[in-house]
């Protein structure tokens, strides 16, 4: 390259704008809707590490528990969130937490998914068997700043009902 365009190239460089360290590193904090739920998913709701909450959820998540029925608004923390994770934890051991969809628009993330785990305590009137049950699950979250702030969940449990109901008469059947 000729010497003018090294003179050039210097002179463009100079005409950008530039970003202070400070700038950098907020930008560099920025996940996407997605990659936060993901987080989440892997981190917290996996039953992994679910102290760890405030890193994924607001201070007040609005947890909208649609059921037919008697649909209904719970307001999550995140030591609430914690604490539910490890009641499922005490339910069901420690669980597979397969992610079998996850779309994300925007600041909302659609993500359904599997949990195996085993019937380790009393569920619904049910004894614990021992045996394994699977929990299907949808949810959408949405996301502000970085944080879940809000998210729809439904879960198959007339299915969950009759796994629990299965799984009593085996062990009736076993005695």
């Amino acid at each position: 390259m000729s010497q003018r365009t090294f003179l050039l190239l210097g002179l463009l460089m100079l005409s950008l704008p530039t970003a202070s360290a400070q700038e950098v590193a907020v930008d560099s904090r920025q996940k996407s809707a997605k990659d936060v739920v993901l987080g989440f998913l892997k981190t917290i709701r996996s039953g992994l590490h679910p102290e760890q909450a405030g890193d994924y959820m607001a201070d007040v998540v609005l947890a909208h528990q649609l059921t037919a029925e008697n649909p209904t608004t719970v307001h999550r923390s995140p030591a609430n969130y914690a604490e539910h994770v490890n009641d499922f934890l005490t339910l069901f051991g420690r669980y597979d937490l397969e992610i079998t969809e996850l779309l994300a628009d925007g600041n909302k993330v659609f993500v359904r998914w599997i949990q195996k785990g085993r019937h380790l305590a009393e569920i619904d009137g049910y004894a614990p068997t021992g045996l394994p049950i699977t929990e299907f699950t949808s949810v959408v979250y949405r996301v502000e700043k970085g944080k879940i702030v809000e998210y729809w969940l439904q879960t198959d449990r007339l299915g969950f009902e009759q796994q629990l109901r299965r799984n009593k008469l085996v062990m009736e059947n076993k005695k």
